[in-house]
């Protein structure tokens, strides 16, 4: 059987995630990862030899084309439906404010 998980370690990945739980939070989360690791040790009791691991349930592959070096579009033609340019730059609206900090 798996080890359960108890509250003083859930306070401890808390604070090392900086997170500020509560009381409540704690039992909570404390109850829902106990059920997680017996869930993960039932599927240890399944026989797994011979079975391939694999990354997805179903025969996909990637298609990529090659990768080879290409005219750029330029300029001109990028920019042609830009909301708003500079020159030859997208103009876009600012984002942060100068109490940021950023």
């Amino acid at each position: 059987m798996a080890k359960k998980i108890d509250q003083t370690q859930v306070r401890k990945v808390a604070k090392l995630s900086r997170l500020d739980l509560t009381e409540d939070e704690i039992r909570e989360f404390t109850g829902q990862l106990s059920a997680i690791l017996d869930y993960v040790e039932k599927m240890n009791e399944l026989d797994t030899a011979g079975v391939e691991p694999l990354a997805h349930c179903l025969p996909v592959s990637n298609v990529l084309r090659e990768d080879s070096a290409k005219e750029s579009l330029g300029t001109e033609k990028v920019l042609a439906n830009a909301p708003q340019r500079d020159d030859e730059f997208f103009k876009v609206p600012k984002i942060l404010d100068d109490g940021s900090g950023a």
